[in-house]
């Protein structure tokens, strides 16, 4: 499909087993096979992207074929990244009474919900900086829906927090200007506030990615699903959060078709209720459907099978 091929970064998402690897990890070796320098990244917990390819994969790119680079990102190890970060940032430019609130505050944030969605997406806004200078294309293969909802929908979250955080410390700081009239060392402490710039620096951040994302629409995300009713249920929800939200969908694969001529009265009556799913998908899908991939008679493990699937997606 065009519409995608053009999009700089692509994320697959879907239910937990469907195939997102899979998916992300053939049209990863499709783009790269077309020419375009190519890194696919995992950010789901249970890792499968190196089994699928074969090689051993961590933090850092590891080359998979001409063109294409994977690296599998550990969510834990990114939110310790993340924290410690904040932690630096903060260093010096505060009291040790203070330092040690932060300390126990910045503890209790590792162990939050949401703490390793805001870290992974803090790589995300890092990898933003690779597209056009060292990829010319990213391929994301997410954590399940769920996660991945979370972790999208962070820059919205974030702007209003971090706005409402900026008014309250502009608040502090002209509290602070009023008592320089009596206090002179306060002014220094004003005019290079600390805390003003890590928040300012963050909104920024963000801002840069709402805009890559929505705005600039340069980002998409493909659904993979299974004809079978929880996938079925859960991407239509998925959709309609995102579109809410303001973040392109490029469409749907769907993964593991059956053939039309089955063998045997199990696989018959399993291909019947396979068709009435394939109904459903088309009814509300139909516009949105990129690509339909049958189900293998091998697993998908190792190039030539990596391969049998990229050429699907032409």
């Amino acid at each position: 499909m065009p519409g995608l091929m053009n999009k700089e970064i692509i994320f697959f998402g879907g239910k937990g087993g469907v195939g997102k690897t899979t998916c992300s990890s053939a049209y990863s070796l499709n783009l790269a096979r077309k020419g375009y320098k190519t890194l696919v990244l995992s950010t789901d917990p249970a890792h499968s992207l190196g089994q699928i390819f074969q090689v051993q994969m961590g933090d850092e790119p590891r080359k998979l074929d001409a063109n294409l680079y994977g690296i599998e990102i550990d969510p834990e190890v990114e939110s310790k990244r993340y924290i410690n970060r904040i932690r630096q940032q903060m260093q010096g430019s505060f009291s040790v009474n203070i330092i040690a609130e932060i300390q126990r505050q910045l503890d209790a944030a590792y162990h939050s919900p949401g703490a390793e969605e805001a870290a992974i997406f803090d790589r995300f806004i890092e990898v933003i900086d690779l597209v056009g200078k060292e990829y010319q294309r990213i391929v994301f293969d997410t954590a399940p829906t769920g996660h991945t909802l979370r972790l999208l929908s962070l820059p919205e979250l974030m702007d209003r927090w971090l706005q409402g955080m900026i008014e309250r410390r502009r608040n502090v700081n002209e509290m602070m200007r009023m008592a320089s009239v009596v206090d002179k060392s306060l002014e220094e402490r004003i005019k290079d506030d600390p805390v003003m710039r890590i928040l300012l620096d963050r909104k920024q951040r963000f801002e840069k990615a709402k805009k890559f994302l929505i705005d600039d629409k340069r980002a998409g995300f493909v659904f993979v699903l299974n004809p079978q009713q929880l996938p079925i249920l859960e991407t239509e929800k998925a959709i309609s959060f995102l579109e809410r939200n303001g973040i392109p969908v490029e469409g749907v694969i769907i993964n593991r078709v059956l053939p039309e001529k089955t063998d045997g009265e199990f696989f018959k009556k399993r291909k019947e209720v396979e068709d009435r799913y394939m109904k459903q998908i088309e009814e509300k899908f139909g516009d949105r459907i990129l690509y339909r991939i049958p189900l293998m008679e091998y697993d998908i493990s190792g190039y030539e099978s990596i391969d049998s699937v990229a050429r699907i997606f032409g």
